[in-house]
């Protein structure tokens, strides 16, 4: 990376503590998150490694705040926020800053501005803020029509991202340095303040009742279907903000589970799932907890109205029979409160069996003897709820889900324990090294001949 000269005509240092109107809610929100990004080491090495740009022992940061640049090339729609200045060595990588609060949503055009700009004086990359949200930094919630091999990267990070990362370093002991902890736990209490804007996914679009009810009377939908697009968006950033509240929850980062093609191309996961959703009427999503036993698999069925959030775990090939390959998963499973708690019985090359968590802790015989010629594959425990009238709405809807999974995670998922095989022993006539020398293992294959009864000597036969 090259070495490059200065670019701003005008630029204020990011302020801890910024002289702003009381009106000015998302030039104070940046400005201090700029600030705790410039003194805060691992905050700093936390975020732009998301973006591809780690911090090390001898890169410097700094951020400005009502930057101006030398080259404007076509006029900008308004101006940037906020720049971000890394220096490591003879080299500079730099970021402009675009941030909205509240319910202030960011704006195509306006983006597209800020990349020419950014493109017109050399700088890296842009990166968004808002309470919208991405699966990942380098996807965005904004549907634009980017050139893959632009030098200009574009990035987003939503409020709530910013706040689970400054809350999991703190949680964790993750700043060593003991001033760096108190910047970095005020910035998280004024960040987590009613008053300052920041928020989760909150509300599904309008499209999402009609689709619903859409669904519910024969109505015909297309995989090109506005509608169904909004729907699916709005999904996958309500599966963001799930990964976050578990993160925040958990004390450990929490993400969705993609293939390699989707993580790298939001465009390919939006296609991918409205085609599922075509085939299956489902909304559905795979968290990653680390550690646990199984990926947190999230399924809302819009044609019977409901939401689960179940764990799928290979079954235990020590256990030899049916009964106890199922009572393995039920001794893992100590919750009380067994009401809208099933187990499905996966069986090889015949799908699953469905059964409630109370019926077989009464008998497990019956779901044992369904196919006596073969055991099972896999077990899944799930919690499934109908939220009635509730899943039509915008709020209501998203709130259910938000309740059902992390209640999932603490009285189940944590629990689950993936079965692993035990090391192998030695065996009894093997113990010694001599046991298995040339010499031992040709007093073992004597041994096995004379018990043939052919003393040694293998007879030919036409």
């Amino acid at each position: 990376m090259q070495k490059k000269p200065s670019l701003l005509v005008q630029g204020e240092r990011a302020r801890l503590f910024p002289v702003l109107s009381d009106s000015s809610k998302e030039g104070r929100a940046t400005a201090i998150f700029l600030a705790c990004l410039s003194n805060v080491d691992e905050f700093a090495n936390a975020l732009l490694s998301s973006v591809g740009r780690p911090i090390g022992v001898l890169s410097r940061v700094r951020t400005f705040t009502e930057v101006c640049f030398q080259n404007e090339g076509e006029p900008m729609r308004g101006r940037p926020d906020g720049l971000i200045e890394v220096r490591t060595g003879k080299a500079t990588w730099y970021a402009m800053v675009e941030a909205k609060i509240g319910n202030a949503a960011l704006g195509r055009e306006q983006i597209e501005s800020y990349l020419k700009s950014a493109k017109a004086n050399d700088v890296n990359a842009v990166i968004t803020i808002s309470n919208q949200f991405a699966a990942s930094p380098s996807h965005h919630p904004v549907d634009l029509k980017l050139n893959g091999r632009s030098a200009v990267r574009l990035y987003h990070w939503s409020w709530m991202h910013i706040l689970t990362v400054a809350d999991l370093l703190l949680t964790n002991d993750g700043v060593a340095d003991a001033d760096q902890q108190v910047i970095l736990n005020e910035f998280r209490r004024f960040l987590s303040h009613d008053s300052t804007g920041v928020k989760g996914f909150e509300r599904m679009p309008r499209a999402w009742p009609d689709l619903v009810r859409g669904l519910a009377t024969g109505e015909r939908i297309t995989a090109r279907s506005k509608e169904l697009r909004e729907v699916i968006t709005a999904w996958h950033q309500e599966v963001r903000d799930l990964g976050l509240i578990l993160s925040r929850q958990t004390g450990v980062g929490v993400s969705a589970r993609l293939p390699r093609v989707q993580t790298r191309n939001s465009e390919e996961r939006l296609k991918h799932d409205i085609d599922q959703f075509m085939d299956r009427a489902c909304l559905t999503a795979s968290l990653d907890v680390p550690e646990a036993a199984a990926i947190l698999e999230i399924c809302v069925d819009v044609r019977t109205r409901s939401v689960s959030a179940g764990m799928k775990l290979p079954a235990p090939e020590d256990r030899k029979t049916s009964a106890a390959r199922i009572g393995w998963l039920l001794r893992q499973i100590k919750v009380t409160d067994v009401e809208d708690i099933y187990v499905r019985v996966h069986w090889p090359h015949r799908g699953f069996e469905q059964y409630s968590l109370a019926e077989l802790r009464q008998d497990v015989s019956p779901a044992a003897h369904v196919h006596a010629d073969r055991v099972p594959a896999a077990l899944e425990v799930v919690l499934v709820r109908t939220p009635g009238p509730r899943f039509l709405q915008l709020r209501g809807f998203l709130e259910e889900l938000e309740a059902l999974v992390p209640d999932f995670y603490h009285r189940i998922g944590a629990d689950l324990r993936a079965w692993k095989a035990a090391a192998p022993r030695m065996r009894d006539d093997r113990i010694v090294p001599e046991d298995v020398s040339p010499q031992g293992i040709a007093r073992d294959a004597e041994t096995a001949a004379s018990e043939d009864g052919k003393g040694g000597i293998w007879p030919f036969r036409r």
